[in-house]
């Protein structure tokens, strides 16, 4: 057996005016060492030039296909699920009527730039642990020409450069239009027994700082919602509170703590998905304490570095 033909995996990603991160983020996807059988980029109704790029890509690339969604307002909160989720039930169903194969399944954001082998690499993991569903690289930003990791658990996979193994995403029921679809796909698969990793040595460069797209403190406060959305319990909300409030810029951690407040002065509506309610109710002091010792680990490795 060719044992390229087990490497093969579907990639979405959703676009909405990158008419300057799509050259570059193109560019790493077909100069990959392996390449997807099927990318699917979905045009969220541009109104640049991202629509001629992709018509470019497609003259050059058979492999790659777009579909495009009607312009609409720009929402941070269920909208980036639902153009995902288009990509995804495109590309799932093209693989049916044709008789396409895969193995795996990947999500890639319009402003992420990725190392020649960024997939070959993460195949070969998911090659050699039957138990990883889900894994992705390290997210860094280009700082003056020197790269910078945005540090994070190293056992929760990025959003963007994110791969499942075909048979989890199909267990742990896709991909879901919900606020925080790749938090919901992890506690998932975790609960079915799948392994997650995210691999720092596995380079991608974004573009943009996580949760910046329409500013970093509108993107904090959303992820304060968020957290009020999906039950979170108090004691992990204030242990995120505290690790935003000590990576610059520092007034994330404000943010997000208002995000949480306010939505639970309001009452607002929670997640209905009871399973992930009772998840994140009963995460416990246990799992909090290693996050700190991890958190203040890190730091101190951080701090030597910056020594030598």
């Amino acid at each position: 057996m060719n044992p390229e033909s087990k490497r093969k995996y579907l990639l979405i990603t959703p676009a909405r005016n990158e008419e300057d991160n799509l050259p570059d983020v193109s560019g790493s996807v077909t100069g990959q060492k392996v390449t997807p059988t099927l990318w699917i980029i979905v045009d969220d109704g541009s109104t640049d030039e991202t629509p001629h790029i992709l018509e470019g890509l497609k003259a050059r690339h058979p492999w790659i296909r777009s579909i495009r969604l009607p312009p609409r307002p720009r929402d941070i909160t269920f909208h980036y699920s639902y153009v995902c989720k288009q990509g995804f039930d495109y590309a799932l169903e093209y693989c049916r009527v044709n008789g396409i194969e895969y193995d795996y399944i990947g999500l890639l954001d319009a402003d992420t730039v990725l190392e020649e082998n960024y997939f070959g690499k993460l195949i070969g993991e998911f090659e050699k642990d039957s138990s990883l569903g889900i894994a992705s690289g390290g997210v860094y930003y280009d700082v003056g020409g020197k790269l910078s990791r945005e540090v994070s658990d190293k056992n929760l996979p990025r959003g963007t450069g994110r791969l499942w193994r075909k048979s989890c995403f199909l267990e742990t029921e896709g991909y879901q239009v919900e606020p925080s679809p790749d938090s919901i796909s992890n506690t998932k698969a975790l609960l079915r027994g799948w392994q997650l990793r995210q691999y720092a040595d596995v380079v991608e460069i974004q573009k943009r700082k996580t949760s910046a797209g329409e500013g970093l403190w509108k993107g904090y406060v959303k992820n304060g919602w968020m957290a009020y959305y999906m039950d979170k319990n108090l004691p992990m909300v204030l242990f995120n509170t505290f690790y935003y409030s000590f990576k610059s810029p520092y007034y994330t951690g404000i943010a997000y703590l208002y995000g949480y407040l306010n939505s639970a002065v309001k009452r607002e509506k929670k997640i209905g998905d009871m399973e992930i309610r009772a998840y994140y109710r009963k995460q416990n002091l246990g799992l909090l304490f290693s996050r700190i010792s991890g958190f203040l680990s890190r730091n101190s490795t951080d701090a030597k570095q910056g020594e030598q």
